[in-house]
């Protein structure tokens, strides 16, 4: 006759409650993994982070078209037969990719100077960019992303400008 102790005492593997308790430690494990990443937070820094590098190249092709034309932004120019009209910069107003937008129209930057205008990376619909631009009386001009002050998940979250 066999002896059913002695098998099994033989058998190896775990048992239910052993793969529970490892399956418990793992999800407790992953949850502070992602609370400590905060993957909102990294997402609207990614945001903002894109924010800034359109801010500046759109103000680096504002400044390279005053830098072409002696100091004026706005005026008739032609590249390639192709013709451009750039409008004045205004005392403050959003910068549109086309003509039947609510703020001024920028156009005239591409492909010379920006190879498109740039969109702002949150919830933005075309033709609007999601950047504005202002002229003050000392002829600086400033772009600035205001939907940087809308990222909840950054502490002290504010509009993100440049100036030159």
């Amino acid at each position: 006759m066999i002896n059913l102790v002695h098998l099994q005492k033989n058998q190896k593997g775990f048992t239910l409650i052993e793969i529970l308790v490892v399956i418990g430690i793992i999800a407790i494990l992953a949850a502070i993994a992602i609370i400590a990443i905060n993957p909102a937070k990294q997402f609207a820094q990614a945001r903002n982070s894109q924010r800034t590098s359109n801010v500046n190249s759109i103000l680096n092709s504002i400044g390279q078209r005053m830098a072409d034309n002696k100091g004026v932004f706005a005026g008739e120019f032609t590249v390639g037969g192709s013709s451009y009209t750039c409008p004045t910069i205004p005392a403050a107003d959003g910068i549109d990719s086309a003509s039947d937008g609510t703020g001024t129209n920028f156009d005239c930057l591409v492909p010379t100077y920006v190879p498109s205008l740039p969109i702002d990376p949150g919830t933005v619909t075309a033709p609007d960019t999601g950047y504005t631009v202002a002229l003050n009386a000392a002829g600086r001009v400033t772009v600035c992303a205001p939907n940087a002050a809308t990222e909840s998940a950054v502490p002290n979250a504010a509009t993100i400008c440049a100036t030159r």
